[in-house]
């Protein structure tokens, strides 16, 4: 089953070196909102098709995140259905600088 990682475990995965792949699966609109700098976009919807890209080099941390953690949480299981492991979810918590929606 994925985990689901907070905002402070990410910002000390990066802050400490750890290389990791941000996933944004949100719509295109949502990410015009505000996106994680760096972050690969697959909208939810297009995940079966693109799931290899989720893929990352060994010793590489994969990162999936959302509006709210749900869609991030569902996209996590469905790739560990389906053979990828050791997946994370981004726990909800939207800085205050971004707009909320």
């Amino acid at each position: 089953m994925p985990h689901e990682i907070t905002v402070q475990d990410l910002a000390a995965m990066i802050k400490g070196g750890t290389p990791v792949r941000i996933v944004d699966v949100r719509e295109d609109w949502e990410r015009e909102i505000g996106a994680i700098p760096g972050s690969l976009h697959i909208p939810m919807n297009s995940v079966p098709q693109r799931a290899a890209e989720f893929k990352a080099p060994e010793g590489t941390e994969v990162v999936i995140y959302c509006h709210a953690g749900v869609r991030s949480m569902m996209v996590a299981g469905f790739l560990e259905m389906n053979g990828l492991k050791g997946l994370a979810s981004l726990a909800c918590e939207i800085d205050p600088s971004v707009p909320r929606y």
